[in-house]
């Protein structure tokens, strides 16, 4: 079974991740990827929700155990690099999806998953349960340079250097309250109603809304393309 469907809510697509820890392995972003290549060919879709089955974590990130075994075998190294490019393959596709996605975040979101979080255009999470984490810190595997340029878009500055550089979890209550994420919900049944209430309230065209997250950017993929060849192709991924 797919740990990531899709399903249709009027004129809104709900991207549902599965009920585990959502780690991003090979089979993972291919799953993803095609769940937004499938709500894109669907002309009547307006808007994307990325949620997770369930209850407790909505991604904790890389799959370190896959990511360090593939790249403690040098006969994996290219199946490693891969991965990294396909990565950003799924950051770059939230970052220019031609409508908005939404990312409704129900539980944990750490790592490579709180940088797709930023990627997504607006963030709301729940106040209850799970926390926001930068643990790479603390794992020692630094950002490549575009997950860098990804998260600088999504937070104020001052509040990103505190949690990239110490690891510190936090809330939903202070993402909030420092602009980090455009609502704290009081809990799971109130989140999925607020985010399915933001989603329906649009009705943009995908040529108009397309083009200006192209605008505004385009210069972080940029970055994906220019800079992260240089640490992949090298797998410089640790500290």
């Amino acid at each position: 079974m797919p740990n990531v469907r899709w399903e249709k809510i009027d004129s809104v697509a709900r991207i549902v991740m599965g009920q585990g820890e959502n780690r991003h392995n090979p089979t993972f972003l291919e799953e993803i990827l095609a769940a937004f290549d499938a709500v894109e060919a669907d002309p009547t879709n307006n808007a994307v929700i990325l949620a997770s089955e369930g209850p407790k974590c909505w991604s904790l990130g890389l799959d370190l155990d896959w990511l360090m075994a593939a790249a403690g075998d040098p006969a994996r190294h290219d199946e490693v690099k891969r991965f990294l490019y396909r990565e950003n393959d799924l950051f770059a596709r939230a970052l220019l999806f031609p409508m908005p996605v939404i990312a409704a975040l129900s539980g944990h979101t750490f790592g490579a998953g709180a940088i797709l979080a930023s990627a997504c255009d607006f963030r709301l999470m729940r106040a209850d349960r799970g926390f926001w984490c930068f643990p790479e810190i603390d794992v020692s595997i630094p950002f490549l340079p575009g997950m860098w340029a990804i998260v600088r878009k999504a937070f104020p500055y001052p509040l990103l250097e505190e949690l990239t550089l110490t690891g510190r979890r936090t809330t939903a209550t202070e993402l909030e309250r420092r602009h980090a994420i455009l609502k704290a919900c009081p809990d799971l049944a109130a989140l999925d109603a607020e985010a399915l209430a933001f989603a329906k309230s649009f009705s943009k065209g995908r040529g108009i809304f397309g083009e200006v997250k192209r605008r505004m950017n385009s210069p972080i993929v940029e970055v994906f393309q220019r800079d992260d060849p240089n640490y992949i192709e090298r797998l410089q991924l640790t500290a």
